[in-house]
């Protein structure tokens, strides 16, 4: 039997309910591995072994969907009693009384965290290097990046500290430190999960999400994450568009490519297409009138790789571009420094100790008029059903996950944060218009360069759309089989 960071999240998932597996075991193989690997990997801020000895040691029997798994807090997510820094110095030290929605979620389906893992200051940034430390490096070269601000979320899972681990996602912070690590990263659709659903965010940006080596795996936490009554509806009243889907039928969607109704019944994802889908290509990006957005040749050949391999597959596949938005830019940075303004730092010491980016952010926020926020609010509503109603009868369009390689470590400019953060659009042009628009969208890895850095791509959905991105997702896996690469620090 592989050792178990070898197995799937899945499989640990069977062999612990089966009684193969003790939830002792589990934990202190992976605690073992961050005790060995973390220093040089900065997937952890802060590891939490003695609280997750308690937790297991007071799980009880067998229930929940994650009984006795292995995984962890990001560090945005708030555990009471335990330090939370937010990746800044100016809140070091800070111990919350209450728990945030997703840390009690994924507690009572079971779930053991193992400690906190790293997010860039505030979670703004698209990189994961904050000066409070530690800098998560990415598996597959550890002068790279690893994408943010899911950082060491995504480090602990290619990296084989943790089966699987949430991440939360305003603007691509889950897939683009996915994509940059080489595992699987799902943005669900706005108002799909009761905690972290997007409705509570200026703007309904920000959402939760998991992130696994395999698609399996992000199903299987993905269902952790949602809250159902005894009849297996989701618990809460905030899914818009449509209905979640039953309980199990995520996983169901990227094991067996189906659906799975209330009554037990199965159907093929995609059978009133015959089980094939249309699926749009696209190199468009909504910066594409703001910044100058180059896709670099590793984006394109990872492009198409999935798309080749789409295609193989038998799913129909055509170019696509939406029409040119020129108004996004402003109304996307107007939101974003709107939302910055209301982070609970007034004291100007604590504001001193900010990065310059966050500080940047905070100050321009804070000046910018209501006007503005309403009218950047009204374009983006706006926007959001052009790009919706632009998809016309695609079931899914196809893209760069990330428009470069993973950035070396300080790549980003550390004191000019207005170039700072056209640095950031152009790495990762392609994510967050989706958490504008709402949409589910999934990046898997589809490609190596010669460098050994993983590139992948992004598949975006339609409203609801989960079920039909894992079983693509699913599929391109079958093909590609990228579960079996391992980075070197492995």
């Amino acid at each position: 039997m592989d050792a178990l960071h070898e197995q799937t999240a899945v499989e640990l998932r069977d062999r612990l309910r089966s009684g193969e597996l003790a939830p002792t075991e589990v934990t202190e193989h992976f605690l073992a591995r961050i005790a060995a690997r973390n220093d040089a990997l900065g997937a952890f801020s802060r590891v939490t072994a003695d609280l997750a000895r308690e937790r297991v040691a007071t799980l009880g029997p067998p229930s929940g969907t994650l009984w006795g798994m292995p995984t962890g807090d990001k560090d945005l997510f708030a555990r009471a009693g335990v330090p939370t820094g937010f990746g800044s110095r100016a809140l070091a030290g800070f111990v919350p009384q209450v728990s945030d929605g997703v840390v009690l979620d994924l507690d009572a389906a079971g779930a053991v965290s193992l400690g906190r893992t790293t997010a860039p200051e505030l979670g703004f940034p698209a990189y994961t290097e904050p000066l409070a430390g530690p800098v998560a490096r990415n598996p597959w070269d550890l002068q790279r990046g690893a994408g943010g601000s899911s950082g060491g979320a995504a480090v602990a899972v290619a990296a084989g500290l943790l089966p699987f681990a949430p991440g939360s996602d305003g603007g691509g912070s889950v897939r683009i430190p996915a994509a940059a690590c080489g595992v699987v990263g799902l943005k669900p659709s706005r108002g799909l999960l009761p905690s972290g659903s997007g409705i509570e965010s200026p703007g309904g940006l920000v959402v939760n999400g998991p992130l696994a080596r395999t698609t399996a795996d992000t199903a299987l936490l993905l269902e952790g994450m949602l809250v159902r009554r005894a009849d297996g509806r989701v618990a809460h009243p905030y899914t818009l568009r449509t209905e979640a889907a039953g309980a199990g039928a995520y996983l169901a969607a990227a094991q067996r490519g189906e659906v799975v109704g209330p009554d037990g019944t199965a159907r093929a994802v995609g059978a009133e297409h015959g089980g094939r889908f249309r699926l749009g290509v696209s190199t468009w990006s909504a910066w594409d009138d703001y910044y100058d957005v180059t896709v670099a040749p590793e984006a394109t050949a990872a492009l198409d790789a999935g798309v080749a391999a789409l295609s193989g597959l038998g799913h129909g596949v055509e170019e696509h571009r939406w029409d040119p938005t020129p108004e996004y830019g402003d109304a996307f940075r107007s939101l974003w420094m709107g939302g910055a303004s209301a982070v609970p730092i007034d004291d100007q010491a604590a504001l001193d100790q900010l990065e310059p980016l966050t500080r940047w952010l905070i100050g321009r926020g804070r000046e910018v008029p209501a006007r503005e926020l309403v009218e950047a609010l009204r374009v983006l509503t706006a926007f959001e059903r052009r790009l919706i109603a632009g998809l016309g009868s695609l079931d899914a369009v196809v893209t760069p996950a990330l428009a470069m390689t993973p950035r070396p470590v300080g790549w980003f400019d550390p004191e000019d944060p207005d170039r700072n953060f056209a640095q950031q659009c152009q790495y990762t042009p392609f994510t967050s218009w989706l958490n504008v628009a709402g949409l589910p969208a999934i990046t898997v890895p589809t490609h190596w360069t010669d460098d050994g850095l993983p590139m992948g791509i992004q598949i975006i959905g339609r409203p609801g759309g989960e079920l039909t991105l894992l079983a693509l997702a699913a599929q391109l896996e079958d093909v590609l089989r990228w579960p079996e690469r391992r980075p070197p620090v492995w």
